[in-house]
């Protein structure tokens, strides 16, 4: 198994497959495979998927910038994958490449048990990227009925809006940074969604002093542990969600999915724990 993506020499999710697959008695290797590192194009993506087949690799995990661009690149997708367009496990078995997305049952279970019940019918959501599309449906599988979807790209904003409002019932808008102050306060909760405030991309996706004290806000990064964002929005009083949540349960969905053995998420989440 390996990780395709950019600036992913932090990731815990190699340890995370590797204990739990020891654990169930498996000869079970994850490799990193950092386009950064190697000195890689974004192009080289379909080569390498090519070169992964060829290797005998039992299945892959894709993340930033990859999640869309491998989606023409595969021979099928599961259901969900298909409905959200976008793709974070690709199973390889039987020479043909299946592509699932593990992203938004992850995010779901994360905010389940990081932040139990709370209110969120009205979510503003940052970034509508690979990740983005998988948040979204995620965040209406919680109850969310009305999305504002915020991205520096217009165009990549209002196919995501459109496309949550013609494959739900939530009520969407698009919206670009510059339109935040309009409508961050008026929302239960905030998700960043985006790669800024990764290791790879330090920074504030927005402005947090534009958060209120009453709100949650959800990051999926998780290298660093604690983002810069989260780090404001907790100095203001906003109940906070890191990354690390996500990446437990979307791997742990990932190795059913790879190994067709049910894993334990408590084991994985004590692995990521340790090594966090």
């Amino acid at each position: 198994m390996g990780l395709f993506g950019r600036g992913i020499g932090s990731s815990l999710t190699p340890i995370m497959h590797e204990t739990e697959g020891r654990r169930h008695g498996l000869a079970y290797r994850y490799d990193l495979i950092d386009f950064d590192r190697l000195g890689l194009e974004d192009d080289d993506l379909e080569a390498m998927l090519a070169g992964a087949r060829t290797r005998g690799y039992w299945g892959l995990n894709v993340t930033y910038p990859f999640k869309q661009a491998i989606v023409p690149l595969l021979d099928d997708l599961s259901p969900e994958a298909d409905v959200i367009g976008a793709v974070n496990t690709v199973v390889l078995r039987d020479g043909a490449c299946v592509g699932h997305n593990t992203d938004s049952w992850g995010f779901a279970q994360s905010v389940r048990t990081g932040l139990g019940a709370v209110q969120i019918d009205h979510v503003v959501q940052v970034g509508a990227g690979g990740a983005g599309a998988a948040i979204a449906h995620a965040l209406v599988q919680l109850g969310a009925m009305a999305i504002d979807i915020v991205d520096a790209d217009p165009v990549r904003a209002q196919h995501l809006a459109a496309h949550i409002a013609r494959t739900t019932d939530a009520r969407t808008q698009a919206l670009v940074p510059a339109q935040l102050p309009e409508v961050i306060g008026l929302a239960a909760g905030v998700v960043n969604a985006t790669p800024v405030g990764m290791e790879k991309l330090p920074g504030l996706p927005f402005d947090p002093d534009l958060l209120r004290r009453r709100q949650w806000v959800a990051d999926l990064i998780y290298f660093p542990r604690e983002t810069e964002l989260l780090r404001r929005a907790a100095k203001l009083g906003c109940r906070t969600l890191p990354g690390g949540g996500m990446a437990i349960y979307q791997a742990v969905r990932a190795f059913r999915l790879f190994t067709g053995i049910d894993p334990d998420s408590a084991e994985m989440g004590r692995t990521f724990a340790e090594f966090a």
